[in-house]
């Protein structure tokens, strides 16, 4: 006997109600697994609305997801430390390390911020929603753009930074630093079209060969420098610095310490996506921010402590820190350097993900509250903001073309945003921790992102928030002190204007809804009469079918002709008085050889003459070629006729499509 048929069937549901005003509400509900298609097999078979807690992830993966961003900066922060204090000779490296531990002190307040962050609003949106909740609208308009620009920024600078840890193995690649780079950031979208499980999956064994291979090479270090035979490296490539030469003082410091607090982005990240982890997701959430804290600042001070101890020299250009780091650790360019190459490339490349699992996320936020295009909010057929991740790798892609694939020229655009994102939600938390301490014990208020209810500690926890809010505060006004002039200037201008751009959509959504809006609407106004005006530019059997459907509506109906050429004109009346069924035919001669205007004054004359509740019906024949390309063989005069009128007020256009086999 033959194998039973595994052809799909198609099960519908029906449900009925009847409503108060005596009609009839049918909900039918399709039960059908999609048919393949180019996009199952690129990525993956469309996943049913159902399937979304199913998605959710753990604390491990979650680990790869979020904290590749915090966790790559690791292979850069030390560098652009030194590529500062370089301008005051060599000497001055021995201050990298203080630098390096301050920093480590500012996580340390900042991840005991957010985790009280994540904890107080479960429902994720990090530095937005708390923005939005407790300090207004336009706050959280600014704390959104500063994210949104900071997620574009961490996808270029990561990207740009992975493809220079592969130029310092491959010198020969320099020329092509950018096709790569943007090669590598298609490459991610791919992954990230396919859901948040699959790529949490694809980019967790990278991530953890990443930590295993940093932890190794940074435990070997220091086993050489307690024992004493370190050393130091040998050939490094020639001195760089980005600051013009000058003596060891307050500002060159500082702003070393600026370049070094780009260790910090990233952090907020796990604050922003909440919802992606399992239940109970803010206790899996902040575990996951607590264990990328305690890697990030141990890889970072050991990076930074041997980085020095080693003389290494930093160059943006040629060999990078950590490439000259494992040489030394390892004794030459064998399989452990270039292990250690090959995991630092991954991560920074990889850390692009951090941006591409938030930015979709917060965009859509931004998008729900009518600050974006709605099309945000939209979920594509894998359960992920497919718009959003679309829009962020042409940003990321536009800005790597732009700079050159240069982290140090991306580099000062950087960490401004994300530290003014810091301030917001600390000083948001700070004045929510304030309210909760008003309420009475057992009280509740709900706001729009969260629940308030009494809290014992409001006041330790509010100190907490308030201290972190005070030191990125300083830390982002340092960041455009000390960066202005090499390019911090662009993002102090940029988020002003991504918050302008914000309320001119609002202020759109906001006048679309108050003329959409039934309330005082009255009853609707009837239609009286119909005038159906039929656009023909030949006798064929489309135009039939149109005219037949235009005779259903109305009986005043009028075919209007566009008349470039007088004989094609005398061959078309001809053929209307066999086929034109007795219907009026006006022809308008266009001596400029104009087609959609002539029509368009038309139609305007008519609307102009019309009577009180009478409709103006457009019907536009249009005929379908059977293959897609065979449209490109003709003029497509119903799409131009449709897209002229469209912008008509008080006319309804309706196409008439004939389907030629």
């Amino acid at each position: 006997m033959g194998a039973p048929s595994m052809r799909v069937r198609t099960v519908i549901i029906e449900e009925t109600a009847e409503t108060e005003s005596g009609g009839t509400t049918v909900v039918r509900r399709q039960v059908r697994p999609p048919r393949r298609s180019w996009r199952s097999y690129l990525i993956g078979r469309p996943l049913a609305t159902a399937d979304a807690p199913h998605q959710t992830i753990g604390k491990a993966v979650g680990l790869a997801v979020f904290a590749s961003d915090a966790l790559s900066s690791t292979a850069y922060a030390t560098q652009e430390i030194l590529l500062v204090l370089a301008a005051a000779g060599t000497l001055a490296f021995g201050y990298a390390f203080p630098i390096a531990l301050a920093i480590v002190v500012l996580l340390a307040v900042v991840t005991l911020s957010y985790e009280q962050t994540i904890h107080a609003y479960p429902n994720g949106g990090g530095a937005y929603i708390v923005a939005r909740d407790n300090l207004g609208e336009l706050p959280a308009q600014t704390a959104g753009a500063a994210l949104l620009t900071d997620y574009v920024l961490t996808v270029s600078v990561s990207v740009s930074a992975g493809v220079a840890q592969i130029v310092s193995a491959a010198p020969q690649l320099d020329a092509y630093r950018v096709p790569i780079a943007i090669g590598f950031v298609i490459l991610i979208m791919m992954v990230n079209l396919r859901g948040v499980k699959e790529s949490g999956a694809t980019f967790a064994v990278p991530t953890y060969f990443f930590v295993a291979v940093m932890l190794l090479t940074v435990g070997v270090g220091l086993y050489r420098y307690a024992v004493g035979s370190l050393g130091i490296v040998p050939d490094p490539p020639a001195m760089e610095s980005h600051v013009a030469a000058a003596g060891l003082g307050w500002f060159l410091l500082l702003h070393a310490f600026s370049n070094g607090t780009t260790a910090l982005t990233g952090v907020e990240a796990i604050s922003n996506g909440i919802t992606a982890f399992r239940e109970p997701r803010s206790r899996n959430a902040g575990i996951t921010l607590v264990w990328m804290s305690l890697i990030l600042g141990t890889l970072f001070l050991a990076i930074t402590f041997l980085a020095t101890h080693a003389q290494v020299v930093p160059s943006d250009s040629g060999e990078t820190v950590i490439s000259q780091l494992a040489r030394v650790v390892y004794g030459g360019r064998g399989a452990l350097w270039l292990a250690t190459l090959g995991a630092t490339t991954v991560i920074l490349i990889m850390a692009a993900n951090t941006a591409f699992a938030d930015f979709p996320r917060l965009g859509a936020l931004i998008a729900a509250d009518g600050f974006l295009p709605r099309q945000l909010t939209y979920r594509g057929s894998r359960l992920v903001y497919s718009r959003g991740i679309l829009m962020l790798s042409l940003l990321a892609m536009v800005l790597i073309a732009a700079f050159r694939a240069s982290v140090s020229a991306l580099i000062p655009l950087y960490a401004i945003g994300v530290f003014m994102s810091f301030s917001l939600s600390q000083f948001g938390m700070a004045r929510r921790w304030r309210k909760i301490g008003r309420l009475a014990p057992g009280a509740e208020v709900r706001e729009r992102g969260s629940v308030l209810r009494h809290d014992g500690g409001w006041r330790r926890k509010m100190i907490v928030n308030g201290l972190g809010a005070v030191c990125t505060v300083v830390v982002m006004l340092m960041f455009a002190v000390t960066k202005f002039r090499d390019g911090a200037w662009i993002v102090i201008v940029v988020l002003p204007a991504l918050v302008a751009v914000f309320y001119t959509i609002h202020r759109h959504y906001r006048q679309l809804a108050a003329r959409l809006s039934l309330d005082r609407y009255g009853a609707p106004p009837r239609i009286a009469r119909q005038r159906v005006i039929v656009a023909i530019s030949g006798v064929h059997r489309g135009t039939l079918a149109a005219l037949q459907y235009a005779r259903s509506l109305s009986h005043d109906v009028t075919a209007v002709h566009v008349s470039l050429d007088d004989d094609e004109a005398a061959r078309l009346r001809r053929k209307w008085d066999a086929w034109g069924d007795g219907v009026r035919l006006v022809i308008v001669e266009s001596p400029y050889r104009l087609l959609v205007e002539p029509l368009l004054d038309y139609i305007e004359e008519i609307a102009r003459h019309r009577q009180p509740n009478e409709t103006i019906t457009i019907v536009v024949p249009q005929f379908v070629p059977g293959r897609w390309w065979q449209n490109l063989l003709h003029t497509q005069t119903a799409w131009m006729l449709r897209v002229a009128l469209l912008f008509k007020p008080g006319i309804v256009i309706t196409d008439v499509p004939y389907q030629v086999e």
